[in-house]
């Protein structure tokens, strides 16, 4: 049975290419869409690009909707077939410019490609997601051994994410001149340190704790005293792997290189979490753990608006709605309240509506500069 379309694999190349150096996509969102192309052609039987027809466009819908995943017997989610059909409708219009498939492909075959409303309602509706709290993290930052080098690191990686609010990526580029203990303040600067979209971000230490920010001061004080790690080494070097007595490869202490990527992190949080007989939370759920925090503890718009430049946000509103969702227990525990408030008042004539509004005027002015 055919596995591939000489023709196809020359115009997905082509494509591909277009997303990377024109689009200027990142490398997952371009092997996202060389996935869903995949699959749509193969739903196809590998026919030719050249002989689309609506048809086909609706016959990989139905294939999308009755997949099931061997790994878990489960159908795929709403989201990720929501993903792939608006993939596979960038690529037909895309092709229909394209020389050799223009008299063959009208723009308007896109829209075949088009998830219904309900799919992506579903797929788009924001849904809780577990946040470890500050005394989740102080646990697991406990139950850490400390023996050796490799041990202090992983501990150290977890205390500075909390403490910065960095993503993974980022403190895996990270350098000791990025992080300046004195003034407890990171800067990412973009030339250097893999960050989100290019953003150079300068922030200060979050008020998480001193016990969280001296786990991070001791870290760097070993780095400069006793390895004599310079300002270009890596904050967190990767683990240094050479041939030990059993003549096996072994961890045999710290290199001077920068990890890669951030996999090995994400590893370490979740070995870190299991240990601590907890759930695992991914290095990006703290930076919803300091989110929340900041809605209990900013008082004023302002403070709340420079404690959202401190996660690297321009607009205080996206703290708000992609970070500060209120959990569901927290929001019973504040209807409860004021529940209890209007029964006592006979109203809410207690409240400062006035106040109020304005307080939300001023982040909402706030969030659009």
């Amino acid at each position: 049975m055919r596995k591939h379309h000489p023709e196809n694999e020359r115009v997905k190349r082509r494509y591909l290419q277009f997303l990377r150096e024109a689009k200027r996509l990142s490398e997952p969102t371009v092997d996202h869409a060389a996935a869903a192309v995949a699959a749509f052609e193969e739903s196809t039987g590998y026919r030719d690009f050249r002989r689309f027809h609506i048809e086909q466009a609706q016959r990989f819908k139905r294939v999308l909707d009755e997949h099931v995943c061997p790994a878990n017997g489960k159908p795929l989610a709403r989201a990720t077939i929501h993903s792939r059909l608006i993939a596979m409708k960038a690529f037909l219009l895309w092709l229909a410019d394209q020389p050799g498939y223009r008299s063959r492909i009208r723009y308007s075959d896109a829209e075949y490609f088009n998830p219904s409303g309900k799919d992506g309602r579903i797929a788009k509706a924001a849904r809780e997601r577990p946040v470890p709290t500050l005394e989740q993290i102080r646990h697991v930052l406990a139950m850490m051994p400390t023996k050796t080098d490799i041990e202090r690191r992983d501990r150290a990686i977890i205390a500075s994410t909390i403490l910065t609010g960095a993503r993974d990526n980022a403190i895996a580029s990270l350098s000791l001149k990025h992080i300046d203990m004195e003034q407890r303040t990171l800067f990412q600067d973009a030339r250097e340190v893999r960050t989100k979209r290019a953003k150079t971000i300068y922030s200060h230490f979050f008020p998480v704790g001193e016990d969280i920010e001296a786990i991070v001061f001791e870290w760097v004080a070993l780095l400069k005293d006793r390895h004599l790690f310079g300002p270009d080494d890596p904050l967190f070097p990767a683990t240094q792997v050479a041939l030990g007595d059993t003549g096996q490869f072994e961890a045999v202490g710290l290199s001077r290189k920068h990890w890669q990527n951030a996999n090995t992190i994400r590893r370490i949080f979740r070995e870190a979490f299991e240990a601590a007989g907890l759930s695992y939370f991914n290095p990006h759920s703290f930076r919803r753990t300091l989110a929340a925090l900041g809605e209990r503890v900013c008082t004023t718009p302002e403070a709340f608006k420079a404690w959202s430049q401190n996660l690297g946000h321009d607009q205080v509103l996206t703290t708000f709605i992609s970070y500060g969702g209120v959990s569901l227990r927290r929001q019973g525990e504040i209807l409860e309240e004021l529940r209890s408030g209007v029964a006592k008042s006979d109203g809410l004539r207690g409240l400062d509506e006035v106040a109020l509004g304005r307080a939300v005027l001023s982040v909402l002015r706030q969030g659009k500069d």
